[in-house]
């Protein structure tokens, strides 16, 4: 089975920059993309950004355009997520997920899943 683990989160202040990152084993290296999800307490989980493994294309939430960089690894079947000038209601708990299709940006659309790395902005 494949298998996402996510790392990175943490504690920052508002203003400053977390990296996470996402290292896929197993089946999940077939995956056309990969994303990245969050979920703030109460609230839905909602799309943040995504890449295709083969050509590195990227989508972005409006939310964090500008702001939040997407990237991958191949060689280390990694994918990243680079957050700056972050702020208080980025606090979240953010997951990973590997899809079969090409830039999805629908939770239905991503059939495995980390579990989760909490990022917490202070204000």
């Amino acid at each position: 089975q494949g298998q996402l683990v996510e790392s990175g989160g943490g504690l920052v202040q508002a203003g400053g920059s977390l990296r996470l990152s996402c290292a896929a084993s197993g089946r999940t290296f077939s995956r056309h993309a990969m994303g990245w999800f969050r979920q703030a307490p109460g609230k839905e989980r909602e799309f943040v950004s995504v890449i295709n493994w083969s050509d590195g294309t990227t989508s972005y939430a409006d939310a964090v355009k500008g702001r939040f960089t997407i990237s991958r690894d191949n060689g280390k079947s990694t994918a990243y997520l680079q957050m700056n000038s972050l702020k208080p209601e980025n606090t979240a708990v953010y997951y990973c997920a590997a899809s079969f299709f090409r830039l999805p940006s629908r939770r239905a659309d991503f059939g495995s899943w980390g579990q989760g790395t909490q990022v917490t902005v202070s204000s």
